[in-house]
């Protein structure tokens, strides 16, 4: 490890580090604006000059420059000053003075660095270049006359999102970046970008002119969207959400986030359930809670009582349905309201467990069932890390574009008995192997085929476990820690008959296998839960309370409420406990913080928040036979949850990107 002195200040770095990571290390800031540690150096932006000795008496790029043993480094001395002037002056020729209204305005680098590191006046008069403007699609606005070329979009889509559709035109004063052939970027991560643009070239074209940071009020949440758990940050003004921005952590989404999880949030203002519903005659009229309350209780079901949770809630609701069931002496719970039945006798089995961060270390992965790329795209995002450093993926299903070198086995679930000697090889020289069992796998019943496996493929090791179950919805680890599931999934439930069904969210049952039951949506929107329900007990989406998640493998992390319901919404909670005493039984909690007490004695692991839950590998004895197709259980990856659904971006990205609808901009 060599050791530097940066401004007199000697520190040791790893080998390999660059001269700018040393000068990080000793707490000097160094501007920058191509560089960013997730991405390929490219070195051409040159603001991130220092003076370094030995070496030639010039100023020197720190983000290209390795760090070696006794080097000294200046960042402070006249000669970077200047240099750092003179860059910062050539990068405003061509810049528009437009900041008043630029959505970059007040978290813009450029802006910042150049109050830092700038003359404070230009020399330059000559006439400003101006670019053409480009298409990027329903997500990325550009205006690329702002555009320094710092290419990080270009390094961010070749290397992360891996779909090579953004690049650059012509040479010097002419460069362009754009997309090929002017079309939309395909890419589910594409609003990474707008983060990773240090300028205005790139901003949200949905947050368009919408609001200025100073505006805002910041809340730390978590996305329900998919099971990746993915840290966010939810600006708000008054009673709406008006963007998602992710969060930086390591173990989960690194700093990335998918479209659906920042564009999504608009669908929290349309198609919302503000007042409690009864269904009468046939047609479902508006009422007072105590009016709805009064038609659960005449329905008098006693025992006779389930509930099915839906994708998007969190483990207090869950826990307080629970709680309301157990009084009235009924256990019947079920998450998977599709209709899955998976053995969850053990939780190590359906669960994550070379976690998200684990699975890029991995050194030969097999995909059974699993669209990894729709499913969880962060966890794609890591597989494809794995692929960089040589691991190879062997997938059984339909042929998908997953953003890697896939060796595709065939759609036969038969293949997992007798695996072609190519993948036997890889896994026995494999120090790191890893399987993943998809939503299509759990569909297909591969549950038992490729538990069989763990051991033929030596999937288990010390200190490894690399037999993943990929979920892709938010609520299910939690949901099955708290004993949401039947032996026999939703069949199980509908056996029971039960009077009363509590549609927790629940939005992709089928009608009519509850058809003889009295069933209340409780629930955020008016999507297909809402559709056939009797009665409607409106409650807060996921940015309306404070949350516990667990996410796929396993972690519990929990949110806070960014804004308040809207109309007689509420909590719900809430709702349960305030019904239980028309019900005439007590909960045991009257607050939030009651509840997570009373939750947390059950379950000890939902209160470790930011840990993994840790379940013991005690894999249950299954039928290892297997045969069939496999089909995908997402068709549509804008278009998942209800609150996806209701928002006119997702519908737009639906219809563009994977309808091929064409969309003319106004300009056209």
């Amino acid at each position: 490890m060599p050791k530097v002195k940066v401004d007199g200040v000697e520190v040791e770095v790893p080998a390999g580090a660059t001269v700018l990571q040393a000068c990080e290390a000793a707490g000097r800031e160094i501007p920058r604006f191509c560089y960013h540690e997730r991405l390929s150096i490219a070195g051409n932006c040159r603001m991130c000059l220092v003076e370094v000795k030995p070496g030639p008496p010039k100023p020197q790029a720190s983000c290209a420059l390795p760090a070696a043993e006794n080097q000294e480094i200046f960042t402070t001395t006249e000669m970077v000053k200047k240099a750092r002037e003179g860059v910062m002056e050539f990068l405003l020729i061509n810049h528009p003075l437009d900041c008043p209204i630029c959505d970059q305005g007040g978290e813009c680098d450029l802006q910042d660095q150049s109050v830092a590191y700038g003359r404070g006046h230009s020399r330059y008069d000559e006439n400003k270049r101006a670019v053409t403007e480009k298409y990027m699609g329903p997500i990325v606005k550009t205006q690329m006359t702002r555009c320094i070329q710092c290419t990080r979009c270009v390094r961010f889509a070749e290397e992360v999102a891996g779909v090579e559709e953004i690049g650059a035109l012509f040479r010097g004063e002419n460069m362009q970046i754009t997309t090929y052939l002017e079309k939309a970027v395909t890419s589910e991560l594409s609003g990474n970008v707008v983060d990773l643009c240090p300028v205005g070239a790139l901003t949200s074209k949905p947050y368009a002119f919408e609001a200025r940071p100073w505006e805002l009020k910041k809340t730390f949440a978590i996305d329900v969207m998919d099971a990746v758990g993915t840290n966010i940050r939810l600006d708000s003004r008054g009673p709406q959400v008006l963007r998602a921005l992710p969060r930086v952590n390591e173990l989960v989404n690194e700093e990335w986030a998918s479209d659906k999880t920042r564009h999504a949030v608009d669908g929290l203002v349309r198609r919302r359930l503000d007042k409690p519903y009864v269904r009468r005659n046939g047609k479902l009229e508006a009422v007072s809670w105590g009016e709805a309350f009064e038609a659960i209780r005449a329905v008098n079901a006693g025992p006779s009582v389930a509930a099915i949770a839906g994708d998007l809630v969190d483990c207090e609701t869950m826990y307080a349905a629970k709680a309301l069931l157990a009084n009235l002496g009924s256990t019947l719970l079920e998450g998977r309201q599709t209709g899955m039945d998976y053995d969850v006798s053990s939780l190590a089995a359906v669960n994550f467990n070379t976690t998200i961060a684990g699975i890029e270390t991995a050194d030969v992965v097999l995909l059974v069932g699993a669209n990894v790329r729709w499913e969880a795209p962060l966890v794609n995002t890591r597989i494809r890390k794995a692929v960089k450093r040589g691991a190879k993926v062997f997938a059984v299903g339909p042929e998908v574009d997953l953003t890697y070198p896939v060796t595709w086995l065939g759609n036969d679930l038969s293949l997992l008995s007798n695996l072609p000697q190519v993948v036997t090889d890889a896994f026995g020289k494999a120090v790191r192997p890893a399987l993943i069992l998809g939503g299509g796998g759990f569909k297909a019943g591969a549950h038992g085929a490729t538990l069989g496996l763990a051991e033929t493929l030596g999937l288990i090791k010390d200190g490894w476990n690399g037999y993943n179950a990929l979920h892709f919805t938010a609520a299910r680890t939690g949901g099955l820690m708290l004993g949401y599931a039947q032996a026999k999934g939703m069949a199980d439930i509908v056996a029971a008959a039960p009077k009363l069904v509590f549609l927790l969210g629940a939005d992709e049952v089928a009608a009519d296998k509850l058809a003889g039951a009295t069933k209340v949506y409780v629930g955020h929107h008016g999507d297909k839960g809402a559709a056939m329900a009797d009665i409607i007990l409106p409650a807060a989406a996921y940015t309306e309370k404070s949350g516990t998640y667990v996410n796929l493998e396993g972690r519990v992390q929990r949110g806070d409420r960014a804004v308040f319901p809207p109309g007689d919404a509420r909590e719900d909670w809430a709702i349960f406990r305030a019904l239980s005493d028309v019900l005439g039984v007590r909960l045991g909690f009257d607050s939030l913080d009651q509840l997570r007490v009373a939750m947390e004695a059950e379950v000890p692991a939902l209160g470790r928040i930011g840990e993994l839950a840790g379940f013991d590998w005690a894999p249950p004895a299954l039928d290892t036979a297997a045969s069939g197709e496999i089909t995908y259980p997402i068709a549509d990856f804008y278009l998942t949850n209800p609150i996806a659904r209701a928002s006119e971006t997702m519908q737009r990205c639906s219809a563009e990107l994977l309808h091929g609808e064409a969309f003319l901009e106004a300009a056209e």
